[in-house]
């Protein structure tokens, strides 16, 4: 396992980390599994208020009492359940945020939180009111560092020109190459973290069958997954779409969405691969042109 430093936070983590969204409570073996992975050395661990109403913040609490100063927590909050629980609202508000890292605090059975991130957002919400919510966390000890998870390019823009957030997690992978564009250089010019997440583009980089995926159809994925697969023949498929992301060098860590042992025994292979060279990285990024923002620049 390699390791990373998220610079303005001093938080150092492993270049693969567990994304909790797809555990649920209902699941077995949660706690063994998570377990499994601090002992192979993952460091940190995503989660938010929105997954199952919070019960996957409690889910990771639990299975982490004991080691929890052996991992780092990051969380979200923005989206506010509906008292009939039939959805969610849109909620960048600086008293709601000030509530919900309380209540998630508590889900997790911790004293602070890692990294609080705003789960989502536009250019026109109250971003100041966001970031004196986060900065009073902070002070309060409630949480280390604090960041946005977005994929809209004029919402990072803002946060990293008029704020000093520490990480943005975004989605990044062999599939959706938008953040190359302008994303990644501008958080790696500003010493941003960068937590990647959808890095197998929903299983098809992981053996799912070829599918429609974003702007792209199931013909066209169909084939670039089989130049992928037939690339770097000494290679495995999976672990050419985990170490194109996590060896790029903007990205801090990729966050695995792990659900089994098999999906953590395979994430685990990839994060112990050797590095990518520069020519195999290019051989990879050759394959296809990628695609580009369309909305939101």
């Amino acid at each position: 396992m390699q390791y990373n430093t998220i610079e303005k936070a001093g938080i150092k983590v492993s270049n693969l980390s567990f994304g909790c969204m797809s555990l649920t409570d209902s699941s077995t073996g949660n706690d063994a599994l998570i377990g499994k992975a601090i002992d192979a050395g993952i460091t940190l661990f995503d989660t938010a208020d929105l997954y199952e109403k919070g019960e996957n913040e409690k889910l990771l609490g639990k299975a982490i009492k004991g080691r929890r100063k052996d991992v780092a927590i990051s969380t979200k909050a923005g989206n506010r359940w509906r008292s009939d629980g039939s959805g969610w609202d849109w909620c960048p508000e600086k008293k709601y945020i000030l509530k919900a890292a309380d209540e998630s605090l508590k889900r997790l059975q911790t004293d602070y939180i890692d990294i609080y991130l705003l789960h989502g957002g536009t250019v026109d919400d109250p971003s100041d009111d966001v970031i004196e919510a986060f900065e009073r966390l902070k002070e309060q000890g409630k949480i280390r560092s604090y960041g946005i998870s977005s994929i809209r390019p004029n919402v990072i823009r803002k946060y990293v020109s008029e704020y000093d957030i520490a990480a943005v997690m975004t989605q990044y992978s062999l599939l959706d190459r938008r953040p190359e564009e302008e994303t990644l250089p501008l958080l790696q010019e500003n010493n941003i973290a960068v937590l990647a997440r959808g890095t197998v583009a929903g299983g098809l980089l992981a053996g799912k069958p070829a599918a429609d995926y974003l702007d792209t159809d199931a013909k066209e994925i169909s084939a670039i997954i089989n130049k992928i697969n037939t690339m770097l023949p000494n290679r495995d498929f999976t672990e050419k779409a985990y170490r194109y992301v996590m060896d790029s060098p903007a990205i801090t860590t990729a966050v695995a969405g792990i659900r089994t042992a098999a999906h953590l025994q395979q994430a685990l292979m990839a994060a112990d691969a050797t590095i990518l060279a520069v020519q195999e990285r290019q051989m990879l990024r050759d394959i296809w042109e990628g695609n580009k923002y369309v909305q939101q620049r």
